[in-house]
């Protein structure tokens, strides 16, 4: 038997390139509203790949299916009270748009940082291997990437530090957040 729920969550979304500090983002955002009690979940794209997408390749429908089902888990986490801060590349803005219809409550945040940048953070060496023809259809080098026309927020990573970034969703997000009991 279900209980109807009275707290209804939301979705932030993080959406940029590679190495542009969604995760980043997602993580300081997740201690901030966990430390003032809110119920918070991180689906990290790189995790969410390894364990709910596996199998999945990077062709374009592929890479909306796993947009679909990291989607479907959020819009979950939602229904059920809980911030869901989703740090995905979906690079794709159709998709991106499919599935802010299906949660509903949902917030989009462009982590907007120059190509060069996220090079110069690439830890992975992915970059690298893209530029050098051994990844194919590598989100920015040889696949697009596809900016939000209209997002809630845009963070510039280069040019805001994290907190300042942080303090920014807050502003545009506390109007949005449920009620705590």
């Amino acid at each position: 038997m279900t209980h109807p729920r009275t707290n209804t969550g939301i979705t932030i979304w993080f959406t940029g390139l590679c190495g542009s500090g969604k995760t980043t983002l997602s993580r300081a955002l997740e201690q901030e509203l966990a430390g003032r009690g809110y119920e918070v979940e991180v689906l990290d794209g790189d995790l969410m790949r390894q364990h709910l997408c596996k199998g999945l390749g990077y062709s374009k429908a592929d890479r909306d299916e796993n947009i679909r089902r990291i989607g479907f888990v959020a819009g979950l986490l939602t229904r059920h009270g809980v911030i869901a801060l989703v740090a995905a590349i979906s690079p794709y803005r159709a998709i991106r748009d499919e599935v802010r219809r299906s949660i509903g409550n949902f917030l989009e945040v462009y982590v907007n940082a120059p190509l060069e940048v996220c090079e110069r953070r690439d830890q992975k060496g992915l970059y690298r291997k893209a530029r050098a023809g051994e990844i194919r259809g590598f989100t920015g080098i040889d696949d697009p990437y596809e900016p939000p026309l209209s997002p809630e927020l845009e963070c510039r990573t280069d040019i805001e530090s994290v907190e300042e970034c942080v303090a920014k969703i807050l502003r545009v997000l506390e109007p949005r957040l449920p009620k705590r009991p």
